[in-house]
C-alpha cells in the first residue's frame, strides 16, 4: 500500500514540479488552428503521449533500472541521452527545470538517495532532467518500473489537458474523457519501449518542434511551451 500511496504522491500533476507552467506544445497548436476542438484535441494528445513513450519514456526506464542497481554512471548516460535530443529550447528548458524541482523536492522530503547525489554534482555539465530523475526517485521508493512509466505517460497527457481547459472551449468533463481514452494505450505503449535501450530513443515531430521554436518567439503567451 505503501507503494501505491507513492506512487500516487508524487506522480500527482499537482506536484510542484512546474508542470502547470507548460502546455507541451499545445498553446502554439492552438493559434495555428491545428488543436481546435475536443476531436483534434484528443488526436494531439496521443500524439504527445505517443512521443513521451518512444523518446523520454525509454529514459525513465533506464533511469529506474540504473537507481536500482546503484548504477551512477548510466544515470547521467541517461541524462544526457534526454537533453541531446531536446532540439528546441522550450523543450529542454521544460525538462531540466522540472528534473530539478523534482530533485529538490525529493530531497526536503525523503533525504539522502542517489537522485540527491546527481543532482548535488557540480563538475558534470549535463543537468538533472526530468524522466530520469522520475525515473531513478521511483526506483528508490520501491515503485516497479511500469508505475514509474504510467506515471510519466499520465502527466505528459495531463499537462496538456490541464492547459487545454484555458486555452479551449472543453471542459473539465472532457478532458477527462480524453485522459480516460488515452490511459488505455498505456500498457501498449511500455510493452513496446520495454526493451529498447537509451540508442533506440527517439521522438521524430518536426511539426511539435516548428511550433515550440515559434512559441519561443511569441511576444504574448500564457505558457513557457
Amino acid at each position: 500500500m505503501a507503494e501505491t500511496l507513492r506512487l500516487l504522491q508524487f506522480g500527482d500533476s499537482a506536484f510542484p514540479v512546474g508542470a502547470f507552467s507548460f502546455s507541451n506544445g499545445l498553446e502554439m497548436a492552438v493559434q495555428h488552428g491545428i488543436v481546435h476542438d475536443r476531436s483534434s484535441l484528443q488526436d494531439f494528445v496521443r500524439t504527445v503521449t505517443r512521443l513521451a513513450a518512444t523518446g523520454d519514456g525509454v529514459a525513465v526506464l533506464a533511469g529506474h533500472r540504473a537507481a536500482a542497481v546503484g548504477d551512477l554512471d548510466q544515470v547521467r548516460r541517461a541524462d544526457e541521452a534526454v537533453h541531446l535530443r531536446k532540439i528546441n529550447e522550450e523543450m529542454r528548458t521544460m525538462s531540466v527545470r522540472m528534473g530539478r524541482k523534482l530533485a529538490d523536492a525529493s530531497n526536503r522530503i525523503i533525504g539522502e538517495s542517489l537522485l540527491k547525489k546527481r543532482a548535488s554534482e557540480t563538475d558534470n555539465p549535463v543537468p538533472v532532467t526530468y524522466p530520469v530523475a522520475l525515473g531513478v526517485l521511483f526506483a528508490e521508493l520501491g515503485i516497479h518500473e511500469e508505475g514509474a512509466f504510467a506515471a510519466h505517460q499520465y502527466g505528459a497527457a495531463s499537462m496538456v489537458l490541464s492547459a487545454a481547459i484555458r486555452l479551449l472551449r472543453v471542459d473539465h468533463f472532457d478532458a477527462q474523457s480524453i485522459l480516460f481514452a488515452v490511459n488505455e494505450q498505456v500498457a501498449a505503449d511500455y510493452q513496446e519501449v520495454a526493451g529498447a535501450g537509451l540508442d533506440d530513443m527517439q521522438g521524430f515531430a518536426p511539426h511539435l518542434d516548428i511550433l515550440a521554436g515559434a512559441h519561443q518567439h511569441t511576444h504574448v503567451r500564457m505558457f513557457m511551451s
